[in-house]
C-alpha cells in the first residue's frame, strides 16, 4: 500500500484512522468514527457513546505522531470493550495495520530535528 508522503498531520490521521477502520473491521470490532481535537480542553484523548456508534477524538497539535496513533489504536479498544485477554494481541494487529505511518513520521521527525552536515567543514555543536 502506499504511504502519504504529506507532513500534513492531517491527512496523515485520516490515513491512519481509514486502516485501523479497515483492520478493526478485519478483526470483528465496531468501526469508531474518528475526529480531532477533542471537545474537552486539555485532553489527549475522549471516547464519545452514542446510540449509532463511538467517536474518538484525538489531539494531535504538539504530540508526536506514534503517540496519537497509539491513543486512536487504544481508542479501539476501549469503544469496543475488548477484554484485557485479547486487548494485547488486538492492539499488536492495529498497530500492525499503521506500523509503516507511524514509523515514516518518526523518521520524517528525526531527520528534520538533525543538522545537516555540511562536507568539508567540521561538525559544531553547542554547548
Amino acid at each position: 500500500m502506499d504511504v502519504p508522503r504529506s507532513n500534513t498531520p492531517t491527512l496523515r490521521f485520516a490515513e491512519v484512522a481509514r486502516r485501523l477502520g479497515a483492520a478493526a473491521h478485519a478483526h470483528g470490532l465496531a468501526v469508531p468514527a474518528f475526529r480531532s481535537p477533542p471537545r474537552t480542553p486539555g485532553v489527549a484523548r475522549t471516547l464519545r457513546r452514542y446510540p449509532g456508534g463511538t467517536v474518538i477524538s484525538v489531539q494531535l497539535r504538539g504530540r508526536p505522531f506514534p503517540s496519537v496513533v497509539a491513543d486512536m489504536v487504544d481508542g479501539v479498544l476501549a469503544a469496543n470493550r475488548v477484554a484485557p485477554t485479547d486487548a494485547d494481541a488486538l492492539r499488536a494487529a492495529l498497530h500492525a495495520s499503521v506500523d509503516d505511518l507511524a514509523r515514516l513520521r518518526t523518521e520524517e521527525s528525526a531527520a528534520s530535528a538533525a543538522p545537516e552536515a555540511v562536507v568539508g567543514e567540521p561538525a559544531v555543536r553547542a554547548a
